[in-house]
C-alpha cells in the first residue's frame, strides 16, 4: 500500500528591501523571506484538486503588501505577523513557518540616507505557528571569529592513524552558526535581544581560555543562557574549526614562533551542540 507522507509547500527567498523614510534619516531593512505552509493538502497531491492551495505567488504578494501596510521592523516581529496571517486566513492551513534572513547595511554618516553593506554575517529568524503554539527561533550565521592565542588542544585520543601534534598555543577560528529558541511572550525588543545575544557569544568566545572548540561551544551557549535565560530556553551552535596551520620555515633557515600560518579552508572539523535550560520543554517543530 502506498500513502502520502508529510508534505508542505511555500514560496522561497522572497527578496524584500524596505525603506522607512523619516525626515532626513532613513532606515533600511534588507530581508530574504521564505514561507512554508502545511495542512490538509492531500487532495492536491492525490487528485490534483487545488482548492486548499494558496498559490505561492499569493504568498509572495502578501510579503510585499504586509511590508507596506504594517512596516517591517525586527525580522522576528515581521515573521510572526505573516505566520499568524497564513494560519488564521486559511482553514486548511494548520502550520505556517516563516524564515527570514536579514542582511546588514551600515550608515554612511555624511547623509541620512546612504549606506554601505555590512559584514558577511547574516541575522536569521524563524517563526512556526500551529495548534501547538507559536515558536520563535532567532539566530546568526556566517559570523567569523578568530583569536590568536588562548587556545590549546592536547590529551586527545590517539590511534595508529593519528599524526596531529598536541599544542598548548594555537590560533582558534570558526564561523559561528547559532540559533536560539525564545520562551513564549518574553521578548519586548527583538533588536535589543539579538544585539545582546550576539555580544554574549562574542564575549564568551574571546574570554574563554579554550582547551577544545567543544569547550568553547558550551561556554558560548552557557553565557547566552546565563544572561538571557528569562527570554531564551535553548541554543544550538554549529562551529566549523577553521584550521590555521603554522608554516614550516626551517627549510629557509627561519624560525616560526607562531607568526606565519596557512589558513586551510577544507577539510575542517565541525563541532555542533545544544545547550539548554533544564526547564526547556521540547519543541522540535520550532527547529
Amino acid at each position: 500500500m502506498i500513502t502520502l507522507g508529510a508534505n508542505q509547500y511555500g514560496k522561497a527567498e522572497v527578496r524584500l528591501v524596505h525603506v522607512r523614510r523619516a525626515a532626513d534619516r532613513h532606515e533600511i531593512r534588507d530581508l530574504n523571506v521564505s514561507v512554508t505552509l502545511a495542512g490538509d493538502m492531500a487532495a492536491t497531491h492525490l487528485t490534483g484538486d487545488n482548492a486548499a492551495v494558496l498559490p505561492t505567488d499569493s504568498q509572495k504578494n502578501t510579503v510585499y503588501a504586509f511590508a507596506r501596510e504594517h512596516g517591517v521592523g525586527a525580522p522576528e516581529e515581521f515573521a510572526m505577523r505573516l505566520a499568524r496571517h497564513f494560519v488564521d486566513a486559511g482553514p486548511t492551513t494548520h502550520r505556517a513557518r516563516v524564515g527570514i534572513e536579514e542582511y546588514a547595511w551600515d550608515r554612511i554618516p555624511v547623509t541620512g540616507h546612504s549606506f554601505v553593506r555590512g559584514g558577511r554575517e547574516v541575522r536569521t529568524a524563524r517563526v512556526t505557528r500551529s495548534a501547538a503554539g507559536t515558536h520563535v527561533v532567532s539566530g546568526v550565521r556566517d559570523m567569523t571569529v578568530l583569536k590568536t592565542t588562548g587556545s590549546e588542544f592536547w590529551g586527545f585520543a590517539k590511534d595508529e592513524y593519528t599524526t596531529l601534534p598536541e599544542t598548548r598555543d594555537r590560533v582558534l577560528a570558526t564561523t559561528v552558526h547559532a540559533e536560539w529558541r525564545h520562551r513564549a511572550g518574553r521578548v519586548a525588543d527583538w533588536d535589543a535581544s539579538y544585539a545582546g545575544v550576539r555580544g554574549a557569544l562574542l564575549d564568551a568566545f574571546a574570554g574563554t581560555h579554550s582547551l577544545s572548540l567543544q569547550q568553547t561551544l558550551y561556554a558560548m551557549g552557557s553565557r547566552v543562557l546565563t544572561a538571557y535565560g528569562e527570554q531564551i530556553c535553548e541554543i544550538r551552535l554549529s562551529l566549523p574549526n577553521k584550521h590555521h596551520i603554522a608554516v614550516d620555515l626551517a627549510p629557509f633557515g627561519l624560525d616560526n614562533p607562531n607568526e606565519v600560518f596557512y589558513a586551510a579552508d577544507r577539510p575542517y572539523g565541525l563541532i555542533e551542540g545544544t545547550v539548554r535550560h533544564d526547564d526547556a520543554a521540547p519543541a522540535e517543530d520550532a527547529w
